[in-house]
């Protein structure tokens, strides 16, 4: 006699319902960082657009910034925490290698025993996981899903490094995905290549720093970034296409365009690239909130959210692309 398992399923679609968002207590201006690399405020913003980033405390991690933007996207989405049976947290600035982020942050937010795991894709761990959340609900794994991203990226700086230090931002950024009745998160473009891992990451292992006999620093961000300068204008724009593409829409029907806020220029030749319409509102939150690296796609989204509430119910094409080298876009539509 044969036995068939069975199989779950769940609703045909799903949206995203609301989002919340923490920053870092601190806004560090540009003249607080130039010293350690003889730059000047006008240098940093043509190169990257930004004014001022934002900074936490140095008894604030990454856990706490995550719990407090999950905290608020459950409450604006008025969904009992109880009700979240899954946390997925995107990060490269857990303060531990193990337990994880999101396995703390669900039972802070009362979403405990919620299925909980971290993501490690850097800037495009959030769309990462907005991929795996609406794919896992429409499963049938779950029905709520948590979904944040947080970076405590002043921890792994190094302030005289000429390539990184000034870009780098601390927050999160949060999501909450539950059924909808119609398509509310487009296909993920998403992908990897590896052959170019050098271009941005840390500068040395943990390992090499505890066997180094104190030659060895704390490993650190850098980058080339000339290197992923022109990887991210000229590749993702392609990437880019395709997400739209792929959601069977035109660039014209974007309300809104949310990229990893990497840098400015970056941004506005995607723009170009794309050949977007006046009409469609791009993020720029990185002049004032820095590169937030997973969180910056969620931070960006909610303040457009709070700037312009007449985007409810648009379209909007996200895109993050970062250390890996790891990319992901979709189209969402915005709560």
């Amino acid at each position: 006699m044969s036995i068939t398992l069975k199989q779950a399923t769940g609703p045909q679609y799903t949206r995203i319902l609301a989002y919340g968002a923490a920053r870092g207590e601190n806004a560090v201006p540009n003249d607080d960082l130039i010293e350690p690399i003889d730059s000047s405020d006008e240098w940093i913003r043509q190169r990257t657009g930004i004014i001022t980033r934002t900074r936490a405390n140095a008894e604030t991690n990454a856990i706490d910034l995550a719990a407090d933007a999950g905290a608020e996207a459950i409450a604006t989405a008025g969904i009992p925490a109880s009700d979240v049976d899954l946390v997925i947290v995107a990060t490269i600035s857990n303060p531990k290698q193990s337990p994880s982020v999101s396995a703390i942050v669900a039972d802070r937010v009362g979403a405990n025993p919620a299925a909980a795991y971290d993501v490690n894709a850097a800037c495009a761990g959030y769309a990462y996981a907005i991929a795996q959340a609406d794919a896992l609900i429409r499963a049938g794994a779950a029905r709520y899903a948590l979904v944040i991203g947080t970076e405590k990226l002043s921890d792994i700086v190094d302030p005289t490094d000429r390539s990184i230090s000034f870009l780098l931002g601390d927050g999160a950024g949060a999501a909450l995905i539950g059924p909808s009745e119609t398509p509310g998160i487009a296909p993920a473009i998403w992908g990897s290549d590896g052959s170019k891992a050098g271009a941005v990451g840390m500068n040395h292992t943990l390992t090499e720093y505890r066997d180094g006999d104190g030659e060895i620093p704390w490993p650190t961000l850098r980058q080339e970034g000339q290197t992923v300068f022109r990887w991210a204008v000229w590749e993702m724009a392609k990437v880019a296409r395709r997400a739209i593409e792929a959601a069977g829409i035109e660039p014209g029907d974007l309300a809104a365009f949310i990229p990893h806020q990497a840098n400015m220029r970056i941004i506005d030749e995607f723009a170009k690239q794309l050949k977007l319409p006046e009409t469609t509102v791009i993020a720029r939150d990185i002049e004032t909130t820095g590169n937030t690296s997973a969180a910056s796609i969620p931070l960006a989204s909610h303040r457009l959210m709070a700037e312009h509430p007449e985007l409810s119910g648009g379209l909007a094409l996200q895109i993050g692309f970062g250390a890996g080298l790891v990319f992901a876009a979709q189209v969402v539509v915005l709560p």
